[in-house]
């Protein structure tokens, strides 16, 4: 119900209102939320060319991984990419990356200590606190670093670096142009979306990989952009290296359901070791920490652990890439599979841990992948009416461990899809991934990609939900009950009223309207109380600003960004078929008070889960 005050000395209208048509462009309504708008377009067209550009990058990282393996294991200039395994050094492949890391820590040192790690946990810090804003000496630095630390023989994979350059691109770009934050977001998980794409020809798990782990959203504005920059740099891939899967197994039969239930319970046991990996690895770089040592030293000590397990077992050295297709395609027994989980864990964790330069998908996807391979084989000797697949069970948990690991559950699911093309294992892949997020969720707080940055005290948003005030419309939360001014009442009547009344003082703003009842502004207890117009004149004279108003249509998030916009704690509600006639206020309570519901909801769960807990 509207209330209208007057005064002991209302006098007839005074003409301060505008005509009606000056008076509806005069009101100052929030915006209505678009999904789309013309700059999507614009920041759509960019990130197509950065996707091209990411797969120009990838080609380059991999040449420069290939040049680098080819001096230092085998004494020759190529740019072919070729693996560490086939050396001929002896003892001497120890120290391959010893000097490898004594590189890559002075390039730390002296150049950005930002290029230590595998890139994604720094680049989510960046979105997170630093509006997505790289450094733009990182385009350069990181794929260098990583290709000499990689082609010495680090066993990591170049997707991570090229991921953390393809962002750190389409950071640099957003900040050579005139774009928003968001913008800059989106454009910097292109860059990384389009990296990956290029390096596995895998989009689709790359724009997963973007949502889960970058963008903390999925948005239309946010969600094109990415996806056709994967699509860029997919059509990169393929441009190089051909449209056949990265990394091709036997066809697959589709499993049973004793298979089936076997193959989930694999990746809830593969997400208990993600959980165990991520400690590792942690441990292992507290460990380094309490070293008596400056940090750039700490690389050349990895690589010493590096270069010993390499002559151990050399194919623990470099990407690696040949030995997932070798594990998921049954090429490796029993006892070769074991070991290389057990020597490629403890090569990579210390390497990584060491704080060098490198990726974590593919040395995951060794691990986990030669891990299932072992258990699928000891599955067929002792239950062999499961009909368990060794190929299918280290497909299954590869995809799991770094589901269980990075907690990045869709892309875990898609990408072992798109990078082997087996329909026959997506059903599997699905349960046993969401069997490894389960798990890891339960024993874990943090994950290998925010364990790093939640320790400098980063908050890292863990679920995608709807905003909530964006659920709920004006009209369910104002309040109808407006106090409201006439614009001929004089100032002095409305301070006496002010004082007297003490339904005056819940309120702090106040609607002025006209004659004929159309809104005029608003004018806050502040306003009404230290004007210093004469006493006599009237109340309408004191307004200064346009009304800010709001639609009963709109959004409360509308409504919330309006006041923050504007600096108000309060809207003026009106109806929508007439912008000046008031028909409720909003305040901040307001907003407040609408997650009532939410919260009760929240607390009957928590009572109920309680007594259930109760013997």
């Amino acid at each position: 119900m509207q209330k209208n005050v007057s005064g002991p000395h209302s006098r007839a209208a005074i003409p301060l209102s505008p005509s009606l048509d000056a008076a509806l462009a005069a009101a100052h309504l929030p915006r209505h939320f678009r999904p789309l708008d013309r700059r999507v377009l614009w920041v759509t067209a960019v990130a197509i060319a950065l996707g091209v550009i990411a797969g120009v990058v990838a080609r380059l990282l991999t040449a420069l991984i290939g040049l680098f393996t080819n001096l230092a294991f085998y004494g020759r200039l190529s740019l072919r990419f070729v693996s560490p395994a086939g050396n001929h050094l002896g003892l001497w492949v120890i120290a391959v990356p010893v000097i490898g890391g004594l590189v890559v820590g002075a390039m730390a040192r002296w150049g950005s200590r930002a290029i230590r790690g595998h890139g994604i946990p720094e680049a989510m810090e960046q979105v997170l606190l630093n509006e997505s804003r790289i450094p733009p000496m990182i385009t350069w630095l990181k794929p260098l670093s990583s290709a000499i630390a990689i082609g010495t023989g680090g066993p990591f994979g170049a997707e991570g670096p090229i991921i953390a350059t393809g962002g750190a691109i389409g950071s640099l770009i957003g900040q050579l142009t005139h774009v928003t934050a968001d913008e800059r977001k989106t454009l910097l998980a292109a860059g990384a979306a389009a990296g990956m794409a290029a390096v596995f020809g895998a989009p689709v798990s790359a724009v997963l990989l973007a949502i889960e782990l970058l963008l903390f959203e999925r948005r239309a504005r946010s969600l094109i952009p990415v996806a056709l920059a994967a699509v860029a740099g997919a059509g990169m891939h393929a441009l190089f290296e051909g449209s056949g899967p990265m990394f091709p197994m036997p066809a697959i039969a589709a499993p049973g359901p004793a298979a089936l239930a076997a193959y989930v319970m694999l990746g809830a046991l593969v997400g208990m070791v993600g959980v165990g990996v991520t400690r590792l690895t942690y441990a292992i770089e507290d460990a380094f920490e309490k070293l008596p040592l400056h940090w750039m030293w700490w690389p050349a000590l990895g690589g010493l652990v590096v270069g010993g397990v390499g002559y151990v077992m050399p194919l623990t050295l470099g990407v690696g890439y040949a030995n997932i297709t070798a594990v998921i395609s049954g090429q490796i027994g029993l006892l070769g599979l074991a070991s290389l989980c057990l020597l490629k864990l403890l090569s990579w964790s210390v390497a990584l841990g060491s704080g060098t330069s490198g990726g974590t998908l593919a040395p995951l996807f060794t691990i986990g992948g030669a891990l299932g391979g072992a258990l699928g084989l000891l599955a067929v000797s002792l239950a062999p009416w499961l009909h368990i697949d060794p190929r299918l069970a280290a497909l299954v948990s590869m995809a799991a461990i770094f589901s269980g690991a990075s907690r990045a559950f869709l892309t875990s699911v898609v990408f072992a899809f798109e990078t082997t093309q087996q329909p026959h294992g997506l059903l599997p892949l699905l349960g046993a991934c969401a069997a490894a997020y389960l798990v890891s969720g339960l024993m874990m707080r943090h994950t290998i990609m925010t364990e790093k940055i939640a320790r400098r005290g980063v908050r890292v948003p863990s679920e995608y939900s709807a905003d909530y005030l964006d659920q709920i419309l004006v009209r369910e939360a104002c309040s109808r009950e407006v106090v409201s001014l006439r614009a001929d009442q004089r100032i002095a009547d409305v301070r006496v009223w002010l004082a007297g009344e003490a339904h005056g003082a819940r309120h702090q703003g106040f609607p002025v309207l006209d004659a004929d009842g159309c809104l005029l502004g608003v004018l806050t207890r502040r306003d009404l109380r230290e004007g210093t117009q004469d006493e006599l004149a009237p109340v309408g004279s004191l307004i200064r600003r346009r009304p800010l108003v709001v639609h009963e249509s709109h959004s409360l998030r509308e409504a919330a960004d309006h006041m923050v916009e504007a600096q108000v704690g309060r809207l003026v509600v009106v109806a929508a078929d007439d912008p000046l006639r008031v028909v409720g206020i909003l305040t901040r309570g307001d907003l407040l008070a609408a997650h009532a519901p939410r919260l009760r909801e929240a607390r009957h769960l928590s009572r109920h889960l309680n007594r259930r807990r109760v013997p």
